[in-house]
């Protein structure tokens, strides 16, 4: 693989470290809120700076990604080629919705109380010209695992590999540098997953709980979310996901966050877990895990929050929004069985 060039566009922290806490804000713009919000998004890395500085061990971050929805009432001139809404699907007994959110903005640190005061000062500053659909404060559980005891986030690649998984490239030069992003809401019954034995709650994960090692199951979790491409490579990407709950309101949940180059590879182990496959009818984590939300957003680099785009004219804004791309009970052509994607090399597959 050729090195990256050194006045490639910076990207927004995606590649940071996994940390002990983050918040997740889904947000909707309100009409006649956009320049406010334009006006955040060019402070928001200054922003980032002037809450962190004090605290540099806690390794604040943030990175804002946006919808479809609301791409062309913000900026003129070419969007993300592959930015659509969230595809819904429903499957033969699970369904995935898709839910509002024209913005996402993902804190991270190492200490809830930073994630917490940036995300109040991004509210103080928007607050009158959006709507809030989703806030999620999630928290490193034990040694990495997820509320249903598993460790999660094993299959993250790594370095060189991170970056080949998760940024555009050269296939979309006007956005390079950028990621997509899916994020889901995930509401866990603990109860009924907990009266499983433990090896019947390994079958269906793919993983030994103890150890974490990787089990030969082809209708696991583990094994539907295997993609590859035409030449048979894995296809990766970057998860974040944080556990979240309230245990006096029974409510305990996974926030799925997957960062991807193209969001083509999450989508499709989404139709795999929802829709099923040649090995199975669906993911049976989802009888014990319900999706709640369901929303598609592009992360701009880091250097086009520093110089953004011009407001778009009226013409320019009331553009149609681009169709998704495939209907949502069924996978689009060109998936095999198997669920690779037919999509070549495009300097997307990594080794695993």
């Amino acid at each position: 693989m050729t090195a990256e060039p050194s006045d490639a566009p910076e990207p927004q922290p995606v590649l940071s470290p996994l940390t002990t806490a983050a918040i997740f804000l889904v947000l909707t713009v309100d009409e006649g809120g956009e320049g406010p919000v334009r006006d955040l998004l060019a402070d928001l890395p200054g922003l980032r700076r002037s809450y962190g500085f004090g605290s540099p061990d806690g390794a604040l971050s943030c990175v804002v990604s946006i919808g479809s929805r609301v791409w062309g009432r913000l900026f003129d001139g070419p969007r993300p080629a592959e930015l659509h809404p969230f595809v819904e699907l429903t499957g033969p007994r699970h369904r995935a919705p898709a839910t509002p959110g024209d913005l996402l903005f993902h804190l991270r640190a190492t200490r809830q109380d930073l994630c917490f005061a940036l995300a109040a000062e991004i509210m103080d500053r928007l607050r009158g010209h959006v709507t809030l659909v989703d806030e999620v404060q999630g928290f490193k559980y034990r040694d990495v695992r997820d509320l249903m005891g598993f460790v999660d986030g094993t299959e993250n690649p790594e370095g060189r590999a991170a970056t080949t998984a998760t940024l555009v490239g050269d296939e979309d030069p006007d956005f390079a540098g950028g990621s997509y992003v899916i994020v889901q809401k995930y509401l866990h019954d603990l109860p009924a997953w907990n009266a499983l034995p433990v090896e019947a709650q390994e079958k269906v994960i793919g993983r030994r709980k103890l150890t974490n090692v990787e089990l030969d199951e082809p209708a696991s979790h583990v094994s539907l979310n295997t993609v590859t491409d035409a030449d048979g490579e894995e296809l990766q990407i970057l998860r974040d996901n944080m556990p979240f709950g309230s245990p006096g309101h029974d409510e305990f949940g996974t926030y799925f966050i997957g960062y991807a180059r193209t969001p083509e590879v999450t989508e499709q182990m989404l139709r795999n877990m929802f829709l099923g496959n040649a090995d199975a009818s669906h993911d049976r984590i989802l009888d014990f895990s319900t999706a709640v939300t369901g929303t598609l957003f592009f992360a701009p680099s880091g250097d086009f929050l520093d110089d953004l785009p011009d407001p778009p004219s009226s013409a320019t804004a009331e553009r149609p929004v681009p169709p998704v791309p495939h209907t949502r009970s069924e996978a689009p052509a060109g998936v095999s069985a198997d669920g690779s994607l037919g999509i070549g090399d495009l300097n997307r597959s990594t080794a695993k």
